[in-house]
């Protein structure tokens, strides 16, 4: 399996970071040992001195698609579940300066927490899910399906142009704004509309 992620997603995130909105997907990709699973606790990487939370909506492929008509794109999923994409945002700001690709800020050992997965039809309407992360118990980041700049089946269209999606990846679909910096000690609680997907503190 992989990790497929969407950059610059929500508009407002794009803008928080001085980024130009995109006219199309942006998407970059983790190895599965990003993955950290059940609630396992997220141990700090010395590689990096300002880790950021990016609270996502993820969606899992069920069946194997290459050149994916968007029309036909809700039949390669039927599980969503919520996961943090990690990013080391000094090694980021680092490669970005040199004009290098900046994998090594994105895809290190455990930057992709994952939580529990819910059929898609439980959750009603797939354009307007609103989902939260806590930090501590406090509020960090609100956002809302309806705010996607691309929605998940135009992900999963664009993405299949290039990359043949295969049973079990994931498709983390971006970030809302509101992130920013973790620390030793944090405990972190993911929710969508109420219900608590992801729960894990960082060491």
């Amino acid at each position: 399996m992989k990790i497929i992620c969407i950059g610059r997603n929500y508009a407002e995130h794009a803008k928080e970071l001085n980024n130009a909105i995109p006219t199309e997907p942006v998407f970059f990709m983790k190895p599965d040992t990003a993955l950290l699973k059940d609630g396992e606790p997220f141990y700090y990487p010395d590689i990096t001195k300002d880790l950021h939370h990016e609270i996502e909506i993820v969606i899992k492929i069920n069946k194997v698609g290459k050149h994916i008509d968007e029309q036909f794109a809700h039949k390669y999923y039927d599980e969503i579940g919520l996961g943090i994409d990690f990013t080391a945002r000094d090694l980021q700001a680092e490669c970005k300066a040199k004009g290098l690709p900046w994998e090594k800020a994105k895809a290190f050992d455990n930057s992709a927490p994952i939580g529990k997965f819910i059929s898609k039809d439980k959750l009603g309407d797939l354009s307007e899910i609103e989902f939260e992360l806590k930090i501590n118990g406090q509020s960090r980041q609100v956002g809302n399906t309806k705010d996607l700049l691309f929605s998940f089946d135009q992900i999963i269209s664009y993405v299949s142009k290039f990359v043949t999606l295969k049973v079990g990846d994931l498709i983390y679909t971006g970030t809302p704004s509101g992130v920013g910096a973790v620390e030793i000690g944090d405990k972190l609680q993911c929710y969508i509309k109420g219900d608590l997907f992801l729960d894990f503190e960082v060491k």
